[in-house]
């Protein structure tokens, strides 16, 4: 890729109030159950909720656009590192094939989990004006006619999230066959767009403690503090464990394909895992990464082709982790989940995932998980309080992502040097 492609991938950089938005939540929490038996409630609620909802709506705005406009970005970009070789390709394959389980784990194993321990008693008034409780399931021949949508800005403007993604992956795959000077000019407007976009969302995040505050009163005045937060602690540990799923199965993947010894393997990843759990970002876990594959014997030359590509289009943990805050919220609006929605919501998780190019964790949760709830007939609105516990799962997020990482070298580098031999 020249220099003035890659220029095009790299987006604005935006640092967010996530402490702030932390205590927006706390603090609306504690008011609302406060104010929760006041007679003036009513009065706060009168103020606080439209200003909730404009925030709401704020948020909601940015989705299509910016979510298009990575999904382009990302996808050419994917589609320029498969003609790296054939090294590439065979990275390409792996990470395709480790992210559609990452779908399947929370597909199977979040709603048997959600089973075994359910959704708190107090959980049921903190989102109970969702307006989905009847949603109509869709069948088999549905699901696929929905795929395609005849008008694009009707889809769009219904917020019929599927057919908008595979529309967008069809564009950047169409856009990866045009000559040079047509490609650049579309990816330079895409660019553009994501970053504007981006300005935008940023904008309005900087203004999420107001927002969070005014939702989480909202919510703490209908099901008390002790609810809410019994509730949010019970999101985080069970979205956390999808995580941890993926994380092990990164153990499984090194040992199964990389033929790398377990206990050598986790000895290893401590470095790592450290600045991971320190950093919560993949990108700064870079060089401790390296060091890691060193460590383990990797080849140099693999390393340092896999790691940098994986750190810019791999996350393994995001259609699992993903997925899980959608059946969550599901779970928690009593909305009806089938085979043929959750097979859709893989499908936007994988797509997305791909797409979701390094952004900060209030923006990825957002953007990420936004189009898979609405492909899934899941509401959005619970999106906006979650995003101030993210910060929580997002640890988990970052030590699944990095430790796959590097097993994923490992299993290419054995790849490449047995078809060496």
């Amino acid at each position: 890729m020249s220099d003035t492609a890659a220029q095009r991938f790299e987006l604005i950089d935006i640092r967010l109030p996530v402490g702030w938005t932390f205590a927006g939540l706390v603090a609306g929490l504690v008011l609302g159950m406060l104010l929760s038996a006041n007679a003036s409630i009513e009065l706060v609620l009168a103020v606080t909720e439209p200003v909730a909802t404009l925030w709401l709506r704020a948020l909601q705005m940015t989705i299509i656009p910016l979510v298009g406009a990575l999904l382009v970005l990302g996808i050419t970009q994917m589609a320029q590192a498969a003609r790296a070789g054939a090294a590439a390709r065979r990275m390409l394959g792996l990470v395709f094939a480790v992210l559609i389980l990452s779908g399947l784990i929370a597909a199977i194993f979040m709603p048997m989990l959600l089973a075994i321990f359910p959704v708190p008693d107090a959980a049921a008034e903190v989102f109970a004006r969702s307006e989905l409780a009847d949603q109509q399931v869709p069948g088999i021949g549905e699901f696929l006619t929905s795929l395609i949508a005849p008008n694009i800005f009707a889809a769009a403007a219904e917020t019929n999230m599927l057919p908008l993604t595979v529309f967008f992956a069809l564009l950047a795959v169409a856009i990866t066959r045009l000559e040079q000077a047509q490609r650049g000019s579309l990816l330079g407007l895409f660019h553009a767009l994501a970053n504007a976009m981006l300005m935008i969302i940023g904008w309005v995040l900087w203004l999420a403690p107001i927002g969070v505050f005014a939702l989480a009163l909202g919510v703490a005045s209908r099901a008390g503090a002790d609810g809410a937060f019994v509730t949010l602690g019970h999101y985080i540990l069970t979205v956390s464990a999808m995580g941890l799923l993926v994380l092990l199965g990164a153990y499984l993947l090194v040992w199964l394909l990389g033929r790398v010894n377990l206990l050598q393997f986790a000895r290893a990843m401590v470095p790592t895992q450290a600045v991971a759990l320190s950093t919560q970002s993949s990108l700064a876990s870079l060089p401790a990464m390296l060091d890691s594959t060193n460590r383990l014997g990797f080849r140099q030359s693999t390393s340092e082709f896999v790691l940098p590509l994986a750190v810019a289009i791999f996350r393994a943990t995001s259609p699992a982790m993903n997925m899980a805050v959608a059946i969550y919220v599901a779970h928690l609006a009593g909305v009806e989940l089938s085979p043929v929605v959750l097979v859709g919501g893989i499908l936007v998780a994988l797509i997305i995932s791909v797409g979701s190019v390094s952004l900060p964790g209030s923006i990825s949760f957002v953007v990420s998980i936004g189009p898979i709830a609405l492909a899934m007939g899941v509401p959005i609105e619970p999106l906006a309080l979650l995003v101030a516990v993210e910060m929580l799962p997002d640890i988990m997020r970052t030590l699944g992502n990095v430790t796959m990482n590097v097993a994923l070298t490992g299993a290419i580098d054995r790849v490449g040097a047995k078809q060496q031999n």
